[in-house]
């Protein structure tokens, strides 16, 4: 029997998914990782406060979730100094990318973004037929004046910026960022991906300022508040831009036992300091450890460091799959010419013995490969 047949959009995209899980490597191995140091997750987990509400939540998983998401809203405009309209709530930022392509970005127009950045946005530009313009890193950080020059050239519909970066690790001052958001065209989105934000140094967050229809900003329960399995982000902006949201979100989307949980830890800020300085900590022993090795740790204001290995990418390449190999699980930037490098995300001190351990048995394998 034939299939139905897809659009001629669909036609043309791969059967893919963007990451390789750990899951995947370690059914292909049949073994299980020792440190999972490569997805950016927060090892150290929820706060307790939120682990109590999941418990408490769970009872109640037979009804749907709120699909206005009403409590967790208000307690973030709460958080956030702004209204609670001009915040939406959604499964992650990996969903809320989805919803701003949907809403602004149609077949054939222009995006831009930088070369190796977070290629989950990039699979939603493409889904929606958009097309992307890609610049180049500029000294291992995206480059806002080429972003925006690159905007002008090709009439963008949107620029796509995470502030910190992943997988570099690297920032840019508040400042920077405010002049690129002054500078950009009038009919020109950027979404400003602060997945990282908890980690960054104050200097580093711009001022929160709704009235700019252009901006829309973007943050997760994913990293800091240790929830990256149960999917909670939220965009803010603009009410305008926020309302429209509401016409091709899925309403359903949140559950209840995610809502509970979000709202909980957003008010354990006690919690995200003390996760906050154990990443710090975490940091500082892989920066040690790489440096022990030879090797260069880039500057980080996120959960996990950028190490340069020092070599080309198939290099840094075979260093992560001689980590892989002894069962510590690490990812690596994927475009020049920070595929040079590989990342290891903030972990337990357990974590990093291990990792400590195996690299420099993964550095020599791959000197000999």
């Amino acid at each position: 029997m034939k299939k139905p047949n897809e659009t001629p959009l669909a036609q043309s995209l791969p059967a893919t998914v963007p990451f390789v899980g750990p899951e995947a490597i370690e059914r292909q191995t049949g073994r299980l990782f020792k440190s999972r140091l490569g997805a950016n997750e927060s090892v150290f987990g929820p706060s307790p406060k939120a682990i109590e509400a999941m418990h408490a939540a769970a009872s109640e998983a037979w009804m749907y979730g709120d699909p206005e998401s009403h409590d967790l809203r208000q307690a973030l405009s709460d958080y956030l100094g702004i209204a609670p309209d001009e915040v939406v709530v959604g499964e992650g930022i990996d969903s809320l990318l989805g919803y701003v392509v949907r809403l602004f970005v149609g077949a054939g127009d222009r995006v831009v973004t930088s070369d190796g950045a977070y290629p989950t946005f990039n699979y939603h530009v493409a889904g929606f037929g958009g097309e992307l313009i890609k610049v180049p890193y500029r000294d291992d950080r995206e480059d806002p004046e080429a972003l925006l020059a690159a905007a002008r050239a090709h009439g963008a519909k949107m620029i796509y910026l995470a502030n910190p970066d992943n997988p570099m690790g690297s920032w840019h001052p508040a400042g920077v960022i405010e002049d690129m958001i002054a500078d950009l065209p009038e009919d020109c989105l950027l979404v400003l991906d602060e997945a990282y934000v908890e980690f960054a140094p104050d200097d580093a967050v711009p001022k929160i300022d709704t009235s700019d229809p252009r901006l829309v900003r973007m943050r997760t329960f994913s990293k800091a508040h240790g929830m990256a399995g149960i999917r909670v982000g939220y965009a803010f902006g603009a009410r305008e831009v926020i309302r429209s949201f509401e016409k091709i979100r899925n309403h359903f989307g949140m559950s209840r036992v995610s809502q509970a949980a979000a709202l909980a830890s957003l008010k354990d800020r006690d919690w995200i300091d003390e996760v906050c300085t154990l990443v710090t900590k975490a940091r500082d022993r892989i920066a040690g450890i790489a440096r022990a090795n030879g090797l260069e740790p880039l500057p980080s204001a996120t959960n996990f460091v950028t190490i340069d290995c020092g070599q080309d990418a198939d290099f840094a390449k075979s260093v992560l799959d001689q980590l892989v190999a002894r069962d510590v699980f690490v990812r690596m930037p994927f475009a020049s010419p920070g595929n040079r490098c590989i990342r290891i995300s903030a972990g337990r001190p357990t974590d990093l013995d291990l990792f400590e351990t195996t690299l420099p048995l993964a550095l020599a394998a791959a000197r000999q490969g």
